[in-house]
């Protein structure tokens, strides 16, 4: 018989408390859950690298933007590009989220989607973060990292379940987190094939695929795509709520994780929150109330990012 691994040891970012207690005994736990149920999902956003002062697809396509209005600058008088080139807030609330980001989304009509992963891919790699000084692939977190590993050696499949655009996801999904691209399940956005003069090709378009993929909309993106419960689920944000529940409501050993940013000084202090719809409740007194293991960055993380 196989002895299992040392999940103590492969947490070394994660202090000595409950979070980390309840972590260890779930993956001790694993071993009672068949292999084939051995799922754990994890949002992106804010529960596996940084989101803030702005999400990384947002300061993407910010840059994008100011490359297309540098080429063609009567885009820069568009409402949605203005109020974002403007960094107006009160603006792009009034605008709406759903049409700012399709307006975004247009920067990219009519490309290969392959070109559209290697911008991605090319950006998040070499750009900084606009605070932390370091690339963006350097804002990934640590014990996330770790927590991720110490599942699949415990025989976890690990998916990422995210609200950010699928494809954007995808393209930095294994580099990042060992996580390969068809496990990622985001927004979707829709293709067009084309077949001109006997050449096959498919392009991106400007209109999304079902809904975002926010709230309820994650556990029913993760039975469509996956197919598979997961019995293990983090998150941050009142976002990752249902698929949280979704998770912990599994038969046999189950966890649900949240992150709490509450570490000013080596991160962000913010409370997390949906994308896409509002919520009178702190997501945080949720997940006490509901027994969730609560991952405090100040408190529970000996490091943040990767050194």
């Amino acid at each position: 018989m196989h002895s299992q691994p040392d999940a103590l040891a492969m947490l070394p970012s994660w202090r000595l408390g409950p979070t980390r207690d309840a972590i260890v005994e779930f993956l001790g736990a694993s071993s009672a859950i068949d292999p084939a149920d051995r799922v754990a999902v994890f949002d992106n956003d804010g529960t596996l690298w940084c989101e803030k002062p702005a999400y990384p697809q947002l300061a993407f396509f910010l840059h994008e933007l100011g490359a297309a209005v540098k080429a063609n600058p009567a885009l820069a008088e568009r409402a949605e590009y203005a109020a974002l080139l403007r960094r107006d807030d009160a603006a792009v609330a009034a605008l709406g989220i759903g049409r700012v980001a399709l307006a975004l989304a247009e920067l990219f009509e009519g490309i290969d989607p392959r070109a559209f992963s290697e911008l991605s891919y090319q950006f998040i790699h070499q750009g900084t973060h606009p605070t932390l000084g370091r690339p963006f692939a350097g804002t990934v977190y640590q014990p996330m990292l770790e927590l991720l590993d110490a599942l699949r050696a415990h025989g976890f499949a690990t998916f990422i379940v995210s609200g950010g655009g699928t494809e954007f996801v995808r393209a930095i999904s294994s580099s990042l987190y060992g996580i390969a691209p068809e496990g990622v399940v985001g927004t979707l956005i829709g293709y067009e094939f084309r077949n001109e003069g006997g050449a096959p090709s498919l392009v991106r378009t400007a209109s999304l695929t079902g809904e975002a993929n926010e709230g309820a909309a994650k556990v029913v993106h993760i039975q469509q795509h996956l197919g598979r419960r997961p019995v293990f689920a983090a998150g941050n944000s009142v976002g990752d709520r249902e698929m949280i529940e979704w998770a912990m409501a599994a038969s046999g050993p189950t966890l649900g994780l949240l992150v709490d940013h509450d570490d000013a000084e080596r991160e962000f202090a913010y409370v997390s929150v949906a994308g896409t719809f509002e919520s009178d409740e702190n997501i945080v007194d949720i997940a006490q109330r509901e027994g969730w293991a609560v991952a405090s960055i100040r408190n529970d993380w000996a490091q943040v990012f990767p050194a």
